[in-house]
Formats: structure tokens, sequence, C-alpha cells
């Protein structure tokens, strides 16, 4: 088998049409053909995710890594959707699927599914369904017990807790482990956390070697290690309102230095970087990586995990795209190879070998690759999948890495996604969600749908952006909070700058986003002098202090009395309806569980009132995060959005 492709059953062909003009909206809206891809330990399976339909769910196919043009076994979980799975052994594999159960959700971060966990043994063809995954975890595969693994569950009554708890210290709160034996389908159990000490990292053996804890009372997390005598003892400190700021994790065990560890921390420096900590003195050891212009995004680990479990082989930041700084040389040496003997290689990692490291699933991504899955066995490479099969690599777009100046003369990092033709193009501004993340360097599926429909796209990585320094990330922290001020300036800037290099016309100006980026968008609508002819706010945080209240009473104090002034200071759109001035769609979810459909209805009421016109979407069935926009809610956003931009947006079309 070359390549795993559903044209053929979506009844779509696949050619030179694509050139002459932008691929049909259903295209775009649909999911992931193949994912998840990944061998068995002894490399004789690969086993991967596999939508067969445009509206379909995954199903996971199992193939002969030998033979892949044989027919595969193949799992449906209907009526549930297997969301992903990993190998716990050459015969087992562990997947996480959901059900929508309800038709409203049960409040914020409480959406209308339910998950769990399957183990299907290959074997004997058979499932066996246990545990909850959005709680569950695997803490370790005991590779040397290769029928038994250790999970980790929060107690009785602390998944609802979690659920609420900040996401940035979640990872803090207790666990208890079991021991589970595959073969006899029983748990046992091994350690009851606790709320002192009960979140643990394990070595390879389950032998518990790191732990954190959230300390309530003095509002402070905690980092501890196993001592050589056996004791547990806190390594490190931290307030819990210092993290988001200056974050301290764990990423490894530093394997040269005894009671070290490789963490990524700031320790004074602007930018974060890779660190060696010695844990039994309490202080950083060694600086082993860093950069004056951006953080250290994380660490890679060996693609062999199977026999160099956990192993950390190299460090990972992002500029122009996916930058690595390997440590290991033969890791480095086959990620190499692998990129020049790749088709518009891009970001090209292995992602998955078996146990003899013979067998490997080799990975790439880029703007002219959407993600495309081989498989390099006894010195050959095979096609196994692409996540979107239709694409022809030259009708997508060129992405560029751009910096400019705010108006305050902050220096702000873009992507710029090129449509074909000849410049000024007409320019839609896409921030990004958070507002506190950042976007990749990748393919991104809604700045190619909108390049391939004549636009020229920019990310700004706004003031609050991570991955550009803590300056960068307190700036929106200033005089209490840049929300709707500051930050919105810095989107403007970024199409004033495009205006500049004659690459965006001055007439056509647009502004998109999701989640933040839709509040940012609704802020723009109100904004004078009007830059953009219109906007198109999705998930949008209309109403700030409805949205910190939903929380209000579940974050660390420190946090809380934060956001509360930043959201206290920010633009809220609710009070800026009579200063509408550009038409404006409105996209939302009706189960959003993180930005409630509240927020939509309340504005478009407003609206009403004040008989400013606008055009509003509801998505039936949608929540807030990608992974729950299905075939159908992307044909109708993505329709409804084009047709908007190409036809309602100021006089004439954008």
């Amino acid at each position: 088998m070359k390549t795993i492709s559903i044209g053929a059953a979506l009844g779509v062909l696949v050619g030179a049409q694509a050139f002459a003009k932008p691929y049909p909206i259903d295209q775009w809206a649909m999911r992931s053909v193949v994912s998840n891809v990944s061998v068995s330990p002894n490399g004789k399976r690969l086993a991967l995710l596999k939508i067969p339909t445009k509206d379909g769910n995954p199903v996971i196919e199992v193939y002969e890594a030998a033979n892949l043009d044989k027919e595969p076994f193949r799992l449906d979980a209907k009526p549930m959707e297997i969301r992903s799975f990993s190998w716990l052994n050459d015969d087992h594999i562990l997947f996480g699927a959901r059900q929508a159960v309800r038709k409203i959700i049960e409040g914020f971060n409480q959406g209308i599914y339910e998950t769990r966990f399957g183990l299907l043994d290959l074997e004997k063809k058979k499932v066996k369904t246990f545990g909850n995954s959005g709680t569950v975890g695997i803490a370790s595969l005991l590779v040397n017990e290769p029928h038994k693994i250790l999970l980790a569950i929060p107690p009785p009554g602390g998944s609802a807790k979690e659920g609420a708890f900040a996401e940035r210290v979640r990872s803090f709160l207790p666990r208890d482990y079991y021991e589970y034996d595959l073969k006899a389908g029983t748990r046992k159990l091994v350690i009851q956390g606790k709320l002192s000490l009960g979140a643990y990292r394990f070595d390879p053996n389950g032998k518990p070697l790191l732990g954190r804890a959230f300390d309530w009372a003095n509002q402070e997390l905690r980092w501890y290690w196993r001592t050589e005598d056996g004791k547990w003892e806190a390594f490190y400190r931290m307030p819990v309102g210092e993290f988001e700021f200056r974050p301290f994790i764990v990423r490894g065990i530093d394997e040269i230095k005894p009671n070290h560890v490789y963490v990524t921390a700031r320790n004074g420096r602007n930018t974060i970087g890779l660190w060696s900590y010695d844990m039994k003195n309490k202080r950083f050891d060694e600086a082993l990586y860093a950069r004056s212009d951006v953080d250290v995004a994380g660490v890679l680990t060996h693609s062999n995990g199977w026999a160099h479990p956990n192993k950390v082989v190299g460090v990972v930041y992002a500029t122009d795209k996916t930058h690595v700084e390997w440590f290991d040389a033969k890791e480095d040496a086959i990620n190499s190879q692998l990129a020049n003997a790749l088709p518009y290689a891009y970001d090209v990692f292995v992602t998955d070998q078996s146990r003899d490291g013979r067998t490997l699933v080799v990975y790439n991504d880029g703007p002219r690759d959407p993600g495309t899955f081989y498989l390099w066995r006894e010195g050959k490479l095979e096609t196994v999948g692409s996540r979107q099969p239709l694409f022809e690599a030259s009708a997508l777009a060129d992405v560029e890495y751009h910096t400019y100046k705010a108006r305050d003369g902050l220096k702000i990092a873009a992507y710029v996604t090129y449509p074909k033709g000849e410049a000024p193009f007409p320019l839609v501004v896409m921030p990004h969600g958070g507002p506190f993340a950042r976007d990749g360097t990748g393919y991104d599926k809604w700045s190619q749908l909108l390049a391939n429909y004549g636009y020229l796209v920019v990310q700004p990585q706004f003031r609050g952006s991570v991955g550009y320094g803590e300056a960068l990330y307190r700036a929106a922290y200033a005089d209490g909070g840049q929300q709707g001020t500051k930050m919105q300036d810095d989107k403007d800037d970024a199409a004033l700058y495009l205006v500049r290099k004659k690459l965006a016309d001055p007439d056509r100006l647009a502004m998109f986003g999701w989640s933040y980026g839709g509040y940012a968008a609704a802020v723009a609508a109100s904004r004078t002098p009007q830059l953009y002819q219109c906007v198109v706010p999705g998930a949008a945080v209309f109403d700030p202090m409805m949205q910190i209240n939903y929380q209000r009473f579940s974050l660390p104090k420190a946090v809380r009395d934060r956001a509360v002034k930043m959201d206290e200071l920010s633009v809220n759109p609710m009070e800026e309806v009579t200063k509408v001035n550009v038409p404006m769609l409105i996209i939302h979810g009706d189960v959003d569980q993180r930005v409630p459909v509240d927020h939509a209805r309340k504005y478009t009421k407003l609206l009403d009132k004040h008989k400013v016109p606008y055009t509003y979407v509801e998505l039936k069935g949608a929540d807030h995060f990608y992974g729950t926009l299905f075939y159908n809610h992307q044909l109708e956003f993505f329709t409804a959005m084009i047709n908007f931009l190409k036809n309602d947006c100021g006089p004439g079309g954008l």
C-alpha cells in the first residue's frame, strides 16, 4: 500500500481543478482523515485512527506492518467516538472514547460528553471498558512488566474540583495509583494520594521518583524528590501566583548528574531556558540551552520510548518554524536523513519506534503539508496516510515569519499566510485564543482556508502571548490589564504594518478570531477610528466579568485576584454595543462549556435592542474546542464566514 486515501470513498476527484479555484468548503470541513499512527512494541503491527467518510467518526485500524495492503482489523466504538489510543504491549491497545449524553451543558467546564477507557485485546479481538478517560491517566507503562500498567485516578470527589481548577496547576492535585493487570483484568491500589503529596512521577519499573503538591493554606506549589534514604523532601517551592510568569517545569531526569533533573525555567532571565537543577542542594546548577529571542518550548524525549523511556534527547524552540537543538547524535541523524527524503519537509519527526529500533513512524507537518505519516521499515519508506489527503501541496499557501513594532515600540512577532496572486491583498487579522497562548509554526487549517479563498492572513503574537519572554507576557498586565487596549493596538498594528509593506489593501481589512480571538474581534467592531470593514467573533467572550465569575471561587486566590482586576479593566463589548460601526458575523456553539452560549445570546439581544445589524450562526451541538467541531459544524461555520467576507464585509464585500 503506497497511501491510505479516502478520495474514492468520498467520491471526490483531486486534480488540476484545485489550482484554478479554491477547494470546495466541504473539503475544508473534513476532520483529520488519518491520525494517531503508531507501531506496536515488537514492530509487527501498525495502528492508526481513520475517519472513513466526511461526516464519520474515527475507527481504529490495525495493519500488519510488513503488508499495509492487507485488509486491517477495525474497531468502531459506536455510539461512542474514539478520541485517541496508545499501545500498552504487543497485543493490547488502550483507547479513550466519548459520547454526547446531554443536550445542554451542566455548567462552566462541564460539557455534554462522558468519556470512557477501552482496552482492546488484539489476540482475543475483545474489548473491556473501564474508568473515565477524562480523569484516568497512565502513570507508567511498566515496560519491564508488559502485562501490567500503572494508572493514575483522582480520589473520589476530586475530579469535579479538578475540572474547575486552574489548568496551569491542575497537575499538582492528588491522584491514587493502581497497578492494572492486563491479563487478569484486575487492579490493586499501590499509592493513595493526599493533598500534602499526591501527584507522582515514576521510573519505568513503577518506582516513584518525583512528586508535586499544592499547599492550599499557603497557596504554594511544591516539588518533591525521593532522597537517597528514601524520604520525600521538597526541593522547590513557588507562590502559585508566580507560576504563570516564572514557570518551573520538571522535564526529565538528568542521567549525567546524580540527584539532578532537567527543568525549564527563567531563573532571572527574560526567556525560559533548559536547566540542570540540583535537587539535593536546591539550586539551579547549569544552563543547558537558552535563547535571548524566544523561550524554550519544551524538550523531546527519545522516539524509542520502549528502549529509552523518558530519555531527554533535545530541546525545542519556535521562531519561523519548530527548531530542535539535539543532545542525541543518533536521533539527530535519523531525523535529518528522513527530512531530506520527504517532499515538502518542514517539521519532520520520528514519532514512534519499535523496541528494536527497526520500525519507525515518521511525521511531517507544514504549510504545504497538512500532516503526513510514513512507515520506515527494512530500509524502505512507505506513505501511510495524510490528515487531509484531498489537498495538493502546490495549492496550499506559504507562511512567513515577520516581526514589527507596535505603536509604543514593543517588538511583536507574526505569522503571515500568503494567497495566490498579486499584492496588495484583502487581509484577515486572526488573533489566537487564550489570550495567554501562541500560534504554532506548522499547518494551520483556518489560515490556509482563508488564503485558499484569496485572503492574506496575519496571526500577531500580541503582548500576553507565551513563548517570547516574560516582558512580552507581563506587558498584557501593565497598569492592571491591557485587554481591549494595548493588546488590541498590537493586532491593529499588524494590519498597518502589512499595509505599509503594500501587502495588504487598506480598504479591505477584517478581523476573525475564536475564544479570546473572538473577544478581540468584538472589541474591534466598536473602535474608532475604524480600521476594519467587518469582524467575525467566534465563541467570543462578550462579557469578561461573566466569564471570570464562572471560575471565581475555584481559582487560587492570587490568580483569581489578578484575573478579576484585569477583567474589570478590560474593554467590555456588552458596554460598547451602541458603538458598533461595521458588519458582524457572530458564531457560537450552543453547548460551549468554556465560553457558554449565554455570552452570544446576551450580546445579540443588546444588538437587537439598539437596532444594530448583525448575522448570527449558532452551531447546534458544538462545544468550544476544535475537537468538538465536527464536519457539519465546520461546513456551516466555514460557509457562513466565506460568504460573509465575500458579500457582506463592508461595501461590496472584502
